[in-house]
């Protein structure tokens, strides 16, 4: 069966799992995980359908090889690190990783076939909790805590429709109109007395409830 290079000879790099995957990734990031079909995917390589079923054999085999993806640029805990500050580096990274590809959030714990990043991923997480001391009720509650906060988080932070410090003014502006009818003084008083201020940055939120719940299980140890 031909690779479907032949197709490409000359003009694009050798086809692969890796370029699949990779090309996989671009049309989601660019489209979101509805437009990744195995014609979308086909068309964005630059060849037939037929060649990327050489590759993978379904799309739930993409949609595995692509987490393992988003899991393999989220940065690891150091073996042997401060474990708070090996867990909030992780967190922080995890959470960039999905601005990249929001699409990836609902799939994340989804999958029933996790590829090597997936596992290194979680089995880092847990030997940096275990190591810290936790038990393994605890590193289970930690960890289950820890991701729903950053999953949830990143998917409120993709949901938004303003973006960075000094950004919810113009979304906030029609929004305030309806605030002079007096009915709602408590969202008056949060928008203009802490929402509106300058500087404000929604996504300065994550770093104070991680710190909470890192807190949090301090005091479980």
């Amino acid at each position: 069966m031909a690779d479907g290079s032949s197709e490409e000879a000359g003009e694009r790099p050798r086809l692969n799992r890796e370029r699949v995957l990779e090309g996989a990734m671009a049309v989601a990031d660019a489209g979101g995980i509805d437009a990744l079909t195995i014609r979308s995917l086909a068309q964005h390589l630059g060849v037939k359908p037929m060649s990327v079923y050489h590759y993978v054999a379904n799309k739930d085999e993409i949609l595995d090889g692509i987490v393992d993806l988003v899991f393999s640029e989220i940065e690891l805990p150091a073996a042997g690190g401060e474990w708070r500050t090996e867990i909030r580096r992780r967190a922080d990274s995890a959470r960039s990783v999905l601005r990249v590809h929001p699409w990836a959030i609902g799939l994340m714990e989804s999958r029933t076939s996790p590829g090597p990043a997936t596992l290194r991923h979680h089995d880092a997480v847990i030997a940096t909790l275990r190591g810290a001391g936790f038990s393994p009720a605890l590193t289970a509650h930690a960890y289950a805590l820890l991701d729903s906060y950053v999953y949830g988080f990143a998917l409120q932070e993709a949901g938004l429709p303003f973006d960075g410090a000094d950004s919810v003014g113009d979304v906030a502006e029609p929004i305030m109109e309806r605030f002079k009818t007096g009915e709602y003084p408590h969202l008056v008083e949060m928008a203009t007395g802490y929402y509106l201020r300058p500087g404000y940055d929604f996504g300065d939120e994550f770093t104070w409830g991680l710190e909470l719940i890192l807190d949090g299980l301090v005091r479980r140890q």
